[in-house]
């Protein structure tokens, strides 16, 4: 049977690398998925024929997450055009990374809209289908520097951490409706942005982690389909790592 045959998942962010690979994973086991882009509309249609080759209904919608009204718009549509969201999966993201002191404002504030605002944007939209069904499981996308800190990146890493305390906060809010939010901190994935890194640094990074190999989209996706599932129905509030070991 497929974990998810017939529900209805919104994906944000997922024309490339661990979105990509969540909505795969989905589509396989019987997902209908709805998921955003911000540029590529080629790579957007692309997917939508990738997914829809498993027998499911998917559709890319262009909209920026961080926009609290383009959220709101973008969750309506989903709705009018599936009926519902069972699943939300709050992946989009980006860095601006640079040490503190040369750390502008405007780099702090894209990565906070981006990544944090955009989690409140799409979670508060959400709840009003997923209260009437008085179901729902809602995954944040963390990171293992929102948990442990990383030089360089103040901006992502309070946006990440800030993303483990409103997974929590919601869990307790939402646990009696039978809502379930929970969040997912991955360690070093091997992803096309890691691609652009030097080849020394990527093996400098594998050496350090206990299972001595970076992650793959996949590692994450497997994790997002089983806290979508109802294979997980008695979890709520928690931050899982994907890591490797690297927080061990």
């Amino acid at each position: 049977m497929q974990l998810l045959q017939n529900k209805v998942a919104l994906i944000t962010g997922a024309t490339r690398g661990i979105g990509r690979g969540i909505a795969l994973h989905f589509a396989k086991n019987g997902a209908h998925v709805a998921f955003t882009y911000v540029s590529s509309e080629e790579k957007a249609k692309a997917l939508e024929a990738e997914l829809q080759a498993f027998g499911v209904k998917a559709k890319g919608y262009k909209s920026d997450a961080g926009n609290f009204k383009a959220a709101d718009e973008l969750v309506t549509a989903v709705v009018a055009e599936f009926n519902t969201i069972d699943v939300l999966v709050n992946n989009a993201g980006i860095t601006r990374d640079t040490l503190l002191m040369r750390m502008s404002e405007q780099q702090w504030d894209e990565v906070i809209t981006a990544n944090l605002k955009s989690v409140f944007n799409l979670t508060k939209a959400v709840q009003k289908p997923m209260l009437k069904a008085r179901s729902g499981s809602i995954i944040n996308m963390s990171s293992v520097v929102g948990v442990k800190g990383n030089a360089g990146q103040s901006n992502y890493a309070a946006s990440k951490a800030g993303i483990i305390g409103f997974t929590k906060s919601v869990a307790l809010e939402l646990g009696s409706r039978n809502i379930r939010c929970n969040a997912i901190a991955p360690g070093f994935i091997e992803t096309e942005m890691t691609g652009a890194l030097d080849e020394k640094v990527i093996q400098q990074w594998r050496d350090s982690i206990p299972l001595k190999r970076g992650g793959s989209s996949d590692d994450v996706a497997n994790l997002t389909l089983f806290l979508a599932s109802d294979m997980s129905t008695y979890i709520t509030g928690q931050c899982i790592n994907v890591c490797g070991g690297m927080l061990t």
